[in-house]
């Protein structure tokens, strides 16, 4: 255990805690919240130290009236007993923790090839995404959203955040930080007339929502287009040029957005979604600036292996990734997915109690 990890934290924490009780900090209410997240992050850490710190020091009393008097020698047993435990839970909290954990999210969805088949695919998990958020209390915002001719979406972004700070640090980031890659699906589709299953799949992106402070954009290096919003089939919806196209020179990376009708809020959203994008671009260098012998993390629809496949005929949900099986796809599409999310939050955490890449990184 690092004993000058756990004093660098302790200090943080402590700082953090005078911080809050400032009351000018919350006349900015960016900088309060993200104080208040890092605090959130740190107090199991004071807490599980705290606890150590006192089993240890009643340890220490019970020894010494032991020597004194034998019958305290059975109390002083029992507080041993919880010592390697209370250490353990300390030791696991010092690990390096995703920088990322506390923050809200955008989920990108993208139907694949399949036609219909896979945009109605998406569309199943843009409904399983937002029962989830919905189950858990966070708040979901479709920022763009291009539907297909029989109700499914070809291309979807989907904001979804916590109310407040997250307990513990944990917030939407530390849950669905393992969506991202190739969904497959296996059914019969709703276009077959023959009743043959067939496989489609749709790319899910997810990514930590950026805020101003975490990405400098020089409004110089934006190509800002605008254009007229249509529906399928092209079918005008809007009459204005409304719809906002967003290119960020430097990278490539161009973002649009046509679902509110107004510019400026479109010119917003796409902003968001240029944000995260550009924060991921650059873990994704840092990553691999970190070690060259570990794969930066990917994290875009275009990943050639499936990380999950949803049966229908046998109702099956496969995780690819650690080998999770369960047999309750309609409960999981209905956002019932803490249990494969779970089992991902478990790998990931045995991964880094070994030393390990985190899941997701290798």
């Amino acid at each position: 255990m690092s004993s000058e990890r756990l004093a660098t934290l302790l200090d943080e924490y402590a700082e953090l805690e005078k911080r809050l009780a400032d009351p000018a900090i919350h006349a900015d209410q960016g900088t309060a919240r993200r104080v208040g997240r890092r605090y959130a992050e740190l107090v199991p850490l004071h807490k599980a130290a705290g606890e150590l710190e006192q089993a240890r020091s009643d340890l220490a009393a019970a020894r010494e009236l032991a020597a004194e008097d034998p019958s305290f020698a059975a109390e002083a047993e029992a507080i041993a007993a919880t010592l390697p435990e209370l250490e353990e839970r300390l030791a696991e909290l010092l690990i390096p923790r995703d920088p990322h954990d506390a923050k809200d999210v955008i989920v990108e969805i993208k139907a694949g090839e399949g036609g219909e088949e896979s945009a109605l695919f998406a569309g199943d998990l843009l409904r399983m995404y937002t029962r989830y958020a919905e189950r858990h209390g966070w708040l979901t915002e479709v920022l763009d959203a291009q539907d297909s001719d029989l109700g499914g979406v070809k291309d979807v972004s989907l904001a979804i955040k916590t109310k407040g700070v997250p307990e513990g640090g944990n917030g939407v980031w530390s849950r669905l930080k393992w969506e991202g890659g190739v969904h497959r699906v296996q059914r019969v589709p709703v276009t077959e007339s023959q009743g043959r299953i067939h496989t489609s799949a749709a790319g899910v992106l997810v990514l930590p929502e950026a805020e101003e402070v975490d990405v400098t954009i020089d409004p110089n290096e934006l190509r800002i287009d605008v254009f007229r919003s249509s529906g399928p089939g092209g079918q005008s919806v809007n009459t204005t040029d409304s719809a906002v196209r967003i290119t960020h020179v430097p990278t490539g990376i161009v973002v649009s957005c046509q679902n509110e009708k107004s510019q400026l809020q479109n010119r917003e959203q796409a902003m968001r979604i240029l944000r995260a994008r550009l924060l991921a671009a650059a873990q994704e260098q840092a990553d691999a600036a970190a070690s060259d012998a570990r794969k930066a993390q990917v994290r875009t629809v275009d990943r050639s292996e499936r990380i999950r496949t949803y049966n229908f005929p046998q109702n099956r949900i496969t995780d690819h990734r650690i080998g999770y099986t369960a047999y309750n796809l309609d409960l999981a599409l209905a956002g019932e997915l803490d249990g494969v999310l779970d089992a991902l939050a478990e790998a990931d955490r045995a991964a880094r109690l070994a030393g390990e890449p985190e899941l997701g990184r290798r």
